[in-house]
């Protein structure tokens, strides 16, 4: 019997222009995606981004390094993309994306790969193009990017919301591969903080930008300043800040059942727009 030729092949560094006009069907799901894109990944790291052609058009892509990340992927292409990393299972420590793909690539892997660690099934994927100035919501004046010199202060926070999100520790041993990942962050202005009495008490990343569009991450609350409603205005200077610094469409994703995150996020003017999944292997 002959095999069928698996369509999906690793894109260089001249299919970026199409494989960002693929991110822009979709840019709050795509966003992480366009973002590594233009960082030069397909330069960097060849072989990290796999496409699907049909007809000599990209159709859909498929980021695959510790993630895998589907992109405007149909039935067919999560398929041929299924098929292509089959066999990568120990490099991959999730899949994430657009629920209905997420779904359809996990269903192909989970006979190879699962079982999987825990899966998030709903994670809405919310955005906004409005400054919360402009809703009339209160800005907390400490929020400010981070500096370099303050990047151990920033990192025993990061290091509880990583866990506190994924359920273990982001490092073992020797923290300095996790604090350079920081450190990279906060030299492109892309961590913002409140610090008092020396110690980070609120933080949030912008984890990727591209084509106007930004997307937050690691957003954290010191458990002890939870519920006494200081993160709507927390949460507010932050999205304004990167609205004026960065683009003015901002976009994350929340687990469903983290419902005052949810609410805070609807208070600062952000609404969903869709549905992630995440499969945590």
């Amino acid at each position: 019997m002959l095999r069928t030729r698996n369509p999906v092949h690793a894109l260089s560094p001249s299919d970026r222009d199409d494989a960002l006009q693929v991110c822009a069907r979709d840019l709050p799901a795509n966003v992480f995606v366009a973002a590594r894109l233009l960082e030069g990944v397909l330069m960097t790291q060849p072989g990290t981004v796999l496409g699907h052609r049909v007809d000599g058009v990209l159709q859909s892509l498929c980021w695959s390094s510790a993630n895998l990340v589907p992109v405007e992927a149909d039935t067919a292409s999560l398929g041929y993309f299924a098929d292509r990393v089959r066999r990568w299972r120990r490099h991959c420590a999730s899949i994430l994306g657009p629920a209905d793909q997420v779904s359809e690539l996990w269903r192909h892997l989970s006979p190879v790969w699962g079982p999987a660690r825990a899966v998030r099934a709903s994670q809405p994927l919310m955005s906004t193009m409005t400054a919360p100035s402009e809703l009339g919501v209160e800005l907390d004046q400490r929020v400010r990017p981070a500096t370099l010199a303050e990047v151990d202060l920033v990192m025993p926070a990061a290091a509880q919301m990583f866990e506190g999100e994924i359920g273990y520790p982001p490092y073992t041993g020797s923290g300095a591969a996790y604090r350079s990942a920081l450190q990279a962050l906060i030299d492109r202005g892309h961590t913002f903080v409140v610090i008092e009495d020396g110690a980070v008490v609120f933080k949030a990343d912008v984890g990727s930008v591209a084509l106007g569009c930004a997307q937050l991450q690691g957003v954290w609350l010191h458990p002890a300043l939870r519920g006494q409603g200081l993160a709507v205005p927390m949460m507010a200077s932050v999205v304004e800040q990167v609205m004026a610094t960065r683009a003015r469409w901002v976009t994350l994703y929340v687990n469903d059942f983290n419902t005052s995150a949810r609410a805070t996020y609807r208070h600062v003017g952000f609404e969903d727009v869709g549905t992630f999944s995440t499969v945590l292997l």
